[in-house]
C-alpha cells in the first residue's frame, strides 16, 4: 500500500485548463501542461502539503467515459507536477472516470485518486451512476497499482441521492470502508459549499479510515473542520474572489495557512 498518509493534510486543487476535444478547449497541449505546472509550483511555494489535479473546465462532462486524449494529457500533467514539486499528488477525472484516473496516477507515480460513484447509486448532472468499487479495485490489483490510495466521495455534491434516501451518510461511509475505500470525502451540496460539520463528526466516530472535507472550507471555518478531518481539499477558496475558475490568490492561501499555523 501507499506510504502516504493523511495528517491534517491541506490539498490544493489544480483545475487543469480545458483539455483537447472538449468544448471550451482553446490552448495547445504544451500551454495546458505549463499552466498546471505553474499552479503546482505556486502552491508549493505557499506551503501547501499536497496537490490534486482535476479536469473541471471540461464541461459538459461525460458519464464515466473519456477518450485517450484526456487520459494521456492528464497523465503527463500529473507526472510533471510530481517530478517538479516532489509533493504528494492525486487526480480526479470527471465525471466518474475512476479507472482512467487510477491508470494516470499509476503511470505518473502519484499517490491517490478521488473517485465518485464508489458505493451505492446516485443521479448526477451527467446521469445515473452505479457503484464501481468492485471493478475499480480489481483493476487496481490487475495493473499493480495498490500503492495508489482510492479516496471516495460519499453523498457527493451536485447529485440527487433520493435513490438511497433511506441510507444515511454513516451507513454509506461504513459501506465504503467495508468495500475497501482508503478514505471518504464529504462535501456540501455544491462546489464552494461547506459540508455539515456534524455529519463529519458522526462519520469520523463510526469508521477507522481517513475522513476528508471536499468543499467549502475557508479561512473562517478551517479550524473547526480540521479538528475532525484528516485532510481538506481546497479549490475555490484559494482562487481570486473565491471562484474556482480564477487564478490562485496568494493572499488567500497565506491567510488560510496562517490560520491553521496559529495554535
Amino acid at each position: 500500500m501507499s506510504s502516504f498518509s493523511f495528517n491534517k493534510t491541506i490539498i490544493g486543487m489544480i483545475h487543469v485548463d480545458a483539455l483537447p476535444g472538449t468544448p471550451k478547449n482553446s490552448g495547445s497541449v504544451k500551454s495546458i501542461i505549463e499552466s498546471a505546472k505553474n499552479q503546482a509550483l505556486r502552491y508549493r511555494s505557499l506551503g501547501i502539503d499536497a496537490l490534486m489535479i482535476e479536469n473541471m473546465h471540461d464541461v459538459p462532462y461525460l458519464n464515466r467515459k473519456i477518450g485517450p486524449e484526456i487520459t494521456s494529457v492528464m497523465s503527463i500533467i500529473l507526472y510533471e507536477i510530481k517530478k517538479e514539486t516532489n509533493l504528494p499528488c492525486g487526480i480526479q477525472i470527471l465525471a466518474g472516470a475512476n479507472k482512467e484516473a487510477l491508470a494516470s496516477a499509476h503511470s505518473a507515480g502519484a499517490d491517490f485518486i478521488r473517485a465518485e460513484g464508489f458505493v451505492f447509486a446516485h443521479v448526477a448532472d451527467e446521469g445515473f451512476f452505479n457503484s464501481d468499487a468492485g471493478e475499480l479495485l480489481r483493476y487496481r490489483k490487475q495493473i499493480g497499482a495498490e500503492n495508489i490510495l482510492v479516496l471516495t466521495d460519499i453523498k457527493k455534491k451536485h447529485s440527487s441521492h433520493s435513490i438511497t434516501g433511506d441510507t444515511d451518510i454513516i451507513d454509506t461511509a461504513k459501506a465504503a470502508e467495508f468495500f475497501l475505500s482508503d478514505g471518504v470525502i464529504i462535501t456540501g451540496s455544491a462546489t464552494g459549499t461547506e459540508p455539515l460539520l456534524q455529519e463529519i463528526i458522526n462519520v469520523k466516530k463510526n469508521i477507522s479510515i481517513p475522513v476528508l472535507a471536499g468543499s467549502g472550507i475557508n479561512a473562517e471555518n478551517v479550524k473547526s473542520y480540521l479538528e475532525y478531518c484528516d485532510g481538506l481539499i481546497i479549490g475555490s477558496y484559494f482562487k481570486k474572489e473565491g471562484k474556482w475558475s480564477n487564478p490562485i490568490d496568494p493572499e488567500r492561501v497565506n491567510l488560510f495557512m496562517n490560520k491553521i499555523s496559529v495554535s
